[in-house]
């Protein structure tokens, strides 16, 4: 897939184009700050950008705040932010337009090749991949009157899963339990959320969604 990185950090941005093109990634474009982001990713279009959170000039949230402006100029752009911080705010920004293929990991996950290349197949298809010490993060810091709070607590844990980006059957495995029994638990989270039937895939993004904003 056609691929822009942008991180300030010279040696991650070559690591990563690196690692994505013996992948068999093309990439088209690398920026070290956000307007040089902003700019390459509205003319070349990618597949996926992969953006740091903090980038100069203000080296605080200056790639989240690129990331949200591609999204508002176009809204289908596919973003996977990388992050040292857990920050419930930055997850917040990104799903405000309600559109999926997104992604936060934190930074170290990188290590883990085969599950952050998984991630960037997964948000570059449309999917939505948190990293799970951030799930946990805004899990903790739901309110109380938080429908996800109606949910038992397997069901959180197969929430937390599903916002990972795990299937169904990928969540059964970690489980130790029957397929089965993971979409019943999947059918009681879309009814305790609200979410009527709809195309499968989309119902997941949904609740995964109504996780991170409600």
């Amino acid at each position: 897939m056609r691929i822009v990185l942008a991180d300030d950090s010279m040696l991650l941005r070559e690591g990563l184009e690196l690692l994505l093109r013996e992948s068999g990634h093309d990439i088209v474009a690398t920026a070290g700050d956000g307007p040089s982001y902003v700019a390459a990713a509205l003319e070349f279009r990618p597949d996926l950008s992969i953006v740091d959170v903090r980038m100069p000039p203000s080296h605080t949230d200056e790639g989240l705040r690129a990331a949200v402006e591609v999204r508002r100029q176009w809204p289908e752009a596919a973003i996977l932010v990388l992050s040292q911080y857990v920050e419930r705010s930055y997850a917040d920004e990104l799903t405000a337009s309600g559109t999926a293929a997104l992604g936060y990991l934190l930074k170290d996950r990188v290590s883990d090749l085969d599950g952050f290349l998984a991630a960037v197949e997964s948000v570059a298809g449309g999917g939505t991949v948190l990293d799970p010490f951030v799930v946990a993060q805004l899990l903790a810091a739901r309110p109380k009157a938080d429908p996800v709070h109606e949910l038992t607590a397997r069901e959180r844990e197969v929430l937390a899963m599903m916002a990972e980006g795990l299937s169904n059957a990928a969540i059964a495995a970690r489980l130790v339990v029957t397929e089965g029994a993971v979409e019943k638990h999947v059918s009681r989270i879309f009814t305790k959320l609200d979410l009527n039937a709809d195309e499968e895939t989309n119902r997941r993004v949904r609740a995964v969604l109504a996780f991170l904003k409600s």
